[in-house]
């Protein structure tokens, strides 16, 4: 049995900043308040998906689409760099949020969250394969979900159980992204808070360095 397009169009609607995939340059905006802390550490029903010591100095929060190509190129030009120098040396936590621009994303996101279940690392790694074959996913994302899915393990049953049938990812992944438009102002991806600054944009190791240092010091 295959997935089919109601897969997509029997999700919920995705509204308010789907059409917002044009990134501005880095902006940095002043660390949030107390009360907007609580709400930026706030995780969604599903829990979050992190790497790194909860004891880290700093905290890095990535909202991101699977089919924004700004996100896939953190993903494989900058994670890396930072996942070595600071996440694997217990200086920095990252915490990855979904945030779809639409559908297609919004499946690949749920495909990931029941191949991991409550796995970080296994999360992380789906991630950066369906990161990998996102010219797959916009070019046949029925096809390209069923073959992630089935590399993970996964039979055609389960992935359309996970990805059609299971309201449960679905709303719980787009509860995420409607805190995160709402509360706050995420509307564009890769978003980023860093120790509670705002972070967005075109992005880079050695601007991520920069905000990362400073914060290890104090």
């Amino acid at each position: 049995m295959n997935i089919t397009r109601r897969t997509f169009t029997a999700a919920l609607s995705l509204a308010g900043a789907s059409a917002a995939l044009g990134l501005s340059p880095w902006q940095f905006f002043s660390p949030a308040s107390a009360q907007t802390a609580a709400e930026i550490n706030q995780a969604g029903e599903l829990g979050d998906m992190a790497l790194g010591s909860k004891d880290a100095p700093v905290t890095i929060i990535e909202y991101a689409s699977m089919t924004c190509p700004h996100c896939a190129a953190f993903t494989k030009d900058v994670f890396p760099q930072i996942k070595t120098n600071y996440i694997d040396t217990g200086k920095v936590r990252f915490i990855f949020r979904e945030f779809p621009l639409d559908q297609v994303a919004l499946a690949a996101s749920a495909l990931a969250r029941c191949v991991a279940k409550d796995d970080a690392p296994k999360y992380f790694a789906i991630v950066d394969i369906l990161f990998k074959q996102q010219n797959d996913l916009a070019s046949d994302a029925l096809s390209t979900i069923n073959r992630v899915g089935k590399q993970a393990g996964f039979s055609e049953q389960m992935i359309k159980d996970c990805v059609q049938s299971d309201p449960k990812i679905q709303k719980g992944i787009l509860d995420v992204r409607e805190h995160a438009y709402t509360k706050l102002k995420v509307n564009s991806t890769p978003f980023f808070f860093v120790n509670g600054t705002v972070v967005k944009g075109e992005t880079s190791f050695e601007a991520f360095e920069k905000m990362i240092k400073p914060l290890l010091k104090s």
